[in-house]
């Protein structure tokens, strides 16, 4: 234990044992979220989009670790909203941990390029970090893929998809997202697209959408949540 733990000892976010911010305990009450397909939002095998759903310019999967609930929640919004870097590290801990006996992950290439759903420059500049910048980078790290944090760019600000529904989220996010000019298409191969937290699922489509017109051939989603 260090000095700082002395004078401000950490506390798990939900049971306010001393010692972490994530106590194992509650980590493991989160319950994992069962596969599905994004486009129906309806379980499916490791998380492959469905054949019938399958599109053109479509997202072909979806990995999400969590349920969105309990300390998981917790932590992402201490991470989102509080900027709490110690939190971002136990739970980049949990999330390597978890990921590592996925066995979705073996659908995903050992090529594959970890790619962080962006925030606008002015957003990016207030909060002072983008939380799936700094996470996605050790995950990337732990599993071997490469990590390209400025491939996609987000053109312009919109509202907080939190504050939206379904229809209004997808008009929210149309056209928002492009492919950074100083990367030549191969890199695109295979894609993962990484995002704290998978809802309706609109951001990910809209930036798988914008991957394949720019050359790429496979694009999953990865999130900590759903």
């Amino acid at each position: 234990m260090n000095l700082l733990d002395l004078v401000f000892p950490k506390n798990c976010l939900e049971c306010h044992r001393e010692g972490k911010y994530l106590c194992s305990g509650c980590v493991s009450k989160v319950s994992r979220a069962l596969p599905l397909c994004l486009e129906r939002m309806k379980p499916s095998i490791d998380g492959v989009t469905y054949v019938k759903c399958q599109k053109k310019y479509g997202i072909d999967g979806l990995i999400s670790v969590w349920e969105y609930q309990g300390i998981i929640r917790k932590a992402i919004l201490s991470l989102k909203f509080k900027y709490s870097t110690e939190v971002g590290r136990e739970l980049t801990e949990s999330l390597i941990k978890a990921l590592k006996v996925s066995s979705s992950l073996f659908m995903i290439p050992d090529s594959s390029v970890l790619v962080p759903i962006p925030l606008h420059w002015h957003r990016e500049n207030v909060r002072g970090f983008n939380q799936s910048i700094e996470v996605g980078k050790s995950v990337a790290v732990a599993l071997n893929w490469k990590f390209i944090p400025d491939l996609l760019i987000k053109k312009q600000q919109t509202i907080s998809q939190v504050e939206l529904g379904g229809q209004k989220r997808r008009q929210n996010l149309k056209n928002v997202f492009s492919v950074n000019p100083n990367y030549v298409r191969n890199t695109l191969h295979s894609v993962l697209i990484f995002d704290d937290v998978a809802t309706t699922g609109s951001t990910l489509r809209e930036a798988a959408k914008v991957l394949k017109r720019n050359g790429a051939e496979k694009v999953w989603g990865l999130t900590i949540a759903r």
